[in-house]
């Protein structure tokens, strides 16, 4: 159970004599005055406590409706004495949670000039449902325009004891994944496909893997099959989930199972498993826009509520859309300040998540008129607030406005780390070849300290990542020069223009060996570079056996083997798999590439960067092999850890002297992209191979990582 409803219904269970008796009949139910402090509908010992805020609305109803019935059973108007300030709060005695579904209806001043839209024909949402009703079943509806509704939850769910492993954010290795998608295709072999079970049935494979931290995208309850529609007879629905409908709801067409009247359990055994098996797990919330898309979207929920709250209004009453999806959240109005702050609280509290990433995240920071504020209000809140203390929270730094904040995302205390979109196109642009990238790329690889300084930033600001969702596979990174989105319905026009991607010589799917052996390479330069940078590892699901949306960049609305995870590819490219897997081991197994080391004690530096020669990092325009070295003492070693990774993205060979190393020390090559599967990576020191006279000869486009040993 909630705790705060918890703590609240002891004291009411206490009062409940003296405090709550009936006042008035209304709609056949007896009545008083509600708890008008906790919003949202909640389960007291009397009955059901209702209490929905709005500004501008001149009288409330409840509407009553029996499981799936398209007619109310009751409907009870607020009385002026449950109202406190603009705030309406009731509790319905004898209402049993399993026996109806609720909506508001609210009257009030029509001018969408103002943006006004009351209209007491609306059945609106409530903006804190815990549950939305009529939501199980995955791409399906039971009429052809949506009726929200909510639903209160109970939940007594027991966590055996299990807690968060409390991993710190420079250790996580971040696997970034779609409920659905995960596990639909026939190949994944689950027993329950596309739902939060499939994905706890993959557990053991990502600990297999060395993964740590699952990112799911939106599970906030959606609407798939808003702006459904048909192309090339392909069914195309809102697959990814980016339009949310709630916000404190889970989605219920990821549960195996209908949860009648306890909606995320499912999802709460999912996180429990986790927690048990040292995992955590990190929400990606969209509180940037809402599914009632603009001035000719639906009402359904917080346009009805309070539209002028709820939304960044122009002068004329219409939408900024800094989201691209027709509205924006009015996030720094105090309201919505308000429901954010108590949405994460309930999500940390409820389902002991363990971090936000935070969709479009520089539209929290924008004024009510749209500007961005110097000290953003929700930011400050969320830094400073005690529930969420140890909760990580990161912010894909842009928004569809224009407004780019990589580097610059407001941060109290530092406690804001950043998607890095930087070190993203700068390592795509030097892993294929782009002359000028040398000085960047070799920036991402220690830090960003261009970006994050490390004094004030620390290690733990910059999410460094290759691919996401929002893009190319990894496979497909290497695979195609241009998008390939026609099956979006859009003539190819949608989704990212510029991908900074390489085909290798052929676009798309060919028989040319000598392409698919440099495609596969340029796979395994992208994460042995990504696990030897310094800051926070994240890589989408499926890239460590190639998975690929032939050439889709932007399968937003592909709910079928274009977006779900081919499992069948594992076997295919098991050796693609086992060199994610030691490069995700090797990290773990070097605290010095994460920043977890006191100085060398031989004085060697901390962080060296080199080209051909040692130490000099002169980089010019043609400049395609660069080096860097970490060096560093761990607290129970007796020999300092020293590492070198070399990458060189020219199609020529290149001689490179690697660094003096301390005496009593010489390298060996752990890695080497270049050589075939079971030569590429090497587990055990003493089966390393020991450069001649510091004196390495790099293939084309490969990646090398040399360790320092101890002589003898």
């Amino acid at each position: 159970m909630d705790f705060i409803l918890q703590n609240m219904e002891a004291v009411l269970r206490v009062r409940n004599k003296h405090t709550f008796h009936p006042m008035r009949e209304i709609g056949g139910f007896k009545t008083c005055p509600g708890y008008c402090l906790q919003n949202g509908a909640f389960e007291l010992p009397v009955g059901i406590n209702f209490t929905v805020t709005s500004q501008g609305a001149t009288s409330v109803e409840l509407v009553l409706f029996k499981r799936r019935d398209p007619e109310p059973f009751a409907v009870l108007p607020f009385p002026d004495e449950y109202r406190v300030g603009n705030v309406y709060s009731m509790i319905v005695f004898g209402l049993e949670i399993h026996e109806f579904e609720y909506a508001y209806r609210m009257d009030g001043p029509y001018d969408p000039s103002r943006g006004m839209l009351f209209d007491r024909s609306n059945l609106l949402l409530d903006p804190y449902a815990r549950a939305v009703a009529g939501q199980s079943g995955w791409g399906t509806r039971a009429s052809s325009e949506p009726a929200y509704r909510g639903r209160v939850v109970s939940s007594n769910f027991d966590w055996h004891g299990v807690r968060s492993p409390h991993i710190a954010m420079e250790d996580l290795i971040i696997y970034e994944t779609h409920v659905r998608g995960f596990t639909r295709h026939a190949s994944s072999g689950v027993m329950h496909p596309g739902t939060f079970d499939g994905l706890m049935e993959k557990i053991p494979y990502l600990k297999e893997l060395g993964v740590n931290a699952i990112e799911l995208m939106p599970i906030f309850e959606f609407d798939e099959m808003r702006d459904m529609r048909v192309h090339d007879g392909n069914l195309l629905l809102d697959y990814w989930g980016y339009n949310p409908v709630a916000f404190f709801a889970p989605n219920t067409a990821y549960s195996a199972e209908h949860e009648f009247t306890n909606e995320g359990d499912e999802l709460r055994r999912l996180v429990r498993t986790l927690h048990k098996n040292g995992m955590e797990i990190i929400l990606d919330v969209v509180f940037n826009h809402t599914a009632e898309g603009n001035q000719d979207g639906p009402i359904f929920s917080f346009k009805g509520v309070d539209n002028s709250v709820y939304y960044l209004l122009a002068p004329d009453g219409t939408y900024y859309n800094f989201s691209g999806c027709g509205n924006t959240v009015n996030c720094n109005h105090p309201i919505v300040h308000q429901m954010i702050v108590e949405c994460l609280r309930y999500w940390v509290i409820e389902y002991r998540i363990d971090g936000f990433r935070f969709d479009l995240a520089s539209i929290l920071g924008r004024n009510e008129d749209g500007t961005p504020m110097h000290n953003p209000p929700l930011l400050e809140s969320l830094a400073a607030d005690p529930l969420l203390s140890g909760v990580k929270l990161i912010a894909e730094a842009w928004d569809a406005g224009g407004l780019y904040q990589v580097g610059s995302f407001p941060s109290r205390d530092n406690r804001w780390a950043e998607w890095n979109g930087k070190y993203r196109d700068d390592i795509r642009c030097f892993l294929k070849g782009d002359s000028g990238k040398a000085t960047a790329a070799s920036y991402r690889i220690v830090g960003s300290p261009d970006l994050y300084q490390h004094t004030s930033r620390g290690e733990s600001a910059s999410i460094n990542f290759i691919t996401c969702h929002d893009g190319f596979t990894l496979y497909d990174l290497f695979s195609y020069n241009v998008k390939h989105n026609e099956a979006n319905g859009w003539d190819n026009t949608d989704g990212e223009s510029f991908n900074n991607s390489w085909n290798c010589g052929a676009e798309g799917e060919t028989d040319r060996r000598e392409i698919n052996d440099l495609r596969r390479r340029q796979q395994k330069n992208a994460i042995a570079v990504l696990m030897c940078s310094r800051g926070t590892p994240m890589f989408l699901a499926g890239d460590e056996f190639g998975n690929t949306q032939f050439g889709n960049n932007n399968a937003y609305c592909q709910d079928n083997e274009i977006s779900w995870l081919d499992w069948g590819l594992l076997e295919k490219n098991r050796d693609l798999y086992e060199f994610f897997r030691y490069m995700i081991h090797f990290r773990k197994k070097h605290p010095i590439l994460r920043g977890h080391t006191k100085p060398a004690e031989s004085r060697f530096p901390e962080i060296g960067l080199h080209a051909e020669a040692p130490w000099d990092a002169n980089y010019r325009d043609y400049t395609r092999v660069i080096g860097v070295t970490f060096a560093g003492r761990n607290e129970d070693d007796t020999a300092d850890d020293i590492i070198d990774i070399v990458i060189n993205s020219h199609w020529e060979y290149h001689q490179v002297r690697l660094p003096d190393l301390p005496d009593g020390m010489h390298w060996r090559m752990a890695v080497n992209t270049y050589k075939g599967p079971g030569e590429d990576c090497i587990e055990d020191i003493r089966d390393m191979s020991a450069p001649r006279d510091g004196v390495i000869w790099l293939e084309p486009r490969s990646a090398v990582i040399l360790v320092a040993a101890e002589n003898g």
